[in-house]
């Protein structure tokens, strides 16, 4: 398939409305994404105590089950993606996962429950690499980096529902009934997204005298990342940040509910309200901030690294609070700032990325970026929560604490440790920023065959 003709490309047209009609139906479809994803973090009580599972088997099943198939297939997917249509990529993408997160509310064994968190890897890996190019196509570079985390807003709009649907359906007819609910609005979703959601030509906003070429080789474009230090650093930086959000968020309602005594129903309730205010707010400042800030200082790309950086540090004690402090309320204040500060990065990492290849290349390299950020954070981020939980647990126990005791300090003490690495995380986004200037020069060169 070639490239995009000049001439075709100038008989694309699209009004500022439309624009963002279509931010707002991609919008949606991540947050969808993300009520199907995490919904099984959020029932992981009601599921634990069904199937009788430890924290390591439900880090697993929500961690690494999900996540070795969502970052292996997102880079093949994505050259695809550079090459044919992204909305029918999305489309096909969107009705698969929704498909096996209606099955996971059948499952009667652990072997089940993996291979419905399989499918819904497999097909949610079709998702975010091309939708990270349309919107890169639409909106011009002085924009992305807020467009991008608008996009990125799914994920705590979509967390929202899942806290909903299981506060309310899994409290009234079960946890099997909350798979079934959220699993059918992907189909509608999908049909929406193949008739209204028009393909943009590749490089559509992209100053006056670009010129459509045809998309390298994907090994030529994965070689031109790997040695570009800013993108092996702020892709190490995202993993890692990734390893302390998802290894915290997917113990959220756990930790509620051990901890603090709550009830499904009320800690559903209560995380929803936290995680929408705090994700939307940080999400959303996370990029905006990076664009101003860089537009301020003539064009300066390195606050895209900075921003999230200081925001990881900040973050550390706020986490470290939320916690250790007292008193569920106490905790539950505390946690829309941690939340907040925790989401500044997406945005300003994928804008970042896109900057440091040519036009045809963005779909393979955000596909990159999610491989090093699932693989570290999704994969091993929960899975290594729930390790020293129950190791934790198992040293308590052994103590002479009682069991359900030692169950919820385990878990407390393990999210700690997990959210002090994001020491580690800042230092590769300040490293990125040393040479992302001179990294994206040397990324406009198409990548070599």
């Amino acid at each position: 398939m070639t490239g995009q003709t000049p001439s075709n490309a100038s008989k694309f047209a699209v009004s500022d409305a439309y624009r963002g009609y279509v931010l707002f139906i991609l919008f949606a479809v991540y947050g969808l994404s993300y009520v199907d994803r995490q919904i099984l973090s959020i029932l992981l009580e009601p599921i634990r105590k069904e199937f009788n599972f430890g924290d390591t088997e439900l880090g697993l099943l929500s961690g690494l089950a999900f996540a070795i198939f969502y970052a292996t297939l997102g880079v093949p997917i994505a050259r695809f993606a550079d090459r044919h249509s992204r909305v029918n990529i999305i489309t096909g993408a969107l009705l698969l996962w929704s498909a096996a997160t209606a099955l996971t509310g059948k499952a009667t064994t652990f072997t089940h429950l993996l291979l419905a968190r399989i499918g819904v890897g497999v097909g949610e890996a079709g998702c975010n690499p091309s939708a990270y190019s349309i919107i890169s196509d639409y909106y011009p570079q002085k924009q992305r980096a807020t467009a991008q985390s608008i996009y990125s807003l799914g994920v705590y709009f979509g967390q929202f529902l899942g806290y909903v649907a299981a506060g309310y359906v899994a409290h009234e007819y079960g946890w099997r009934a909350a798979f079934y609910v959220v699993g059918i609005p992907g189909i509608v979703l999908a049909v929406i997204v193949k008739l209204t959601l028009r393909e943009p030509p590749r490089g559509f906003s992209e100053p006056a005298g670009y010129v459509p070429t045809d998309p390298p080789r994907m090994r030529a474009v994965l070689k031109k990342l790997v040695l570009l230090p800013a993108f092996r650093n702020l892709s190490f930086a995202s993993g890692l940040h990734a390893l302390v959000a998802y290894g915290l968020n997917n113990y959220y309602s756990a930790f509620l509910m051990r901890s603090h005594g709550m009830s499904l129903a009320e800690t559903s309730t209560a995380l929803a309200i936290i995680t929408l205010s705090g994700g939307l707010a940080g999400t959303y400042l996370g990029g905006k901030l990076s664009d101003v800030f860089s537009q301020r200082k003539g064009g300066d790309p390195r606050y895209q690294m900075w921003v999230p950086a200081w925001a990881l540090l900040i973050n550390i004690p706020v986490w470290l609070a939320a916690l250790l402090l007292p008193g569920k309320y106490v905790v539950m204040v505390l946690m829309v700032p941690a939340i907040a500060l925790g989401a500044t990065y997406l945005g300003p990492s994928i804008s970042a990325t896109h900057q440091l290849v040519g036009v045809r290349e963005r779909a393979v390299s955000g596909a990159l970026l999610l491989f090093v950020l699932n693989l570290i954070g999704l994969g091993l981020g929960p899975t290594l929560t729930g390790i020293i939980s129950d190791a934790l647990r198992d040293s308590y126990v052994a103590g002479g604490m009682e069991l359900e005791a030692a169950r919820a300090d385990g878990l407390k003490y393990a999210l700690c440790i997990m959210s002090i690495a994001n020491i580690w995380s800042a230092f590769h986004y300040f490293r990125a920023g040393n040479t992302l200037r001179e990294d994206i020069e040397r990324g406009k060169a198409p990548a070599a065959a």
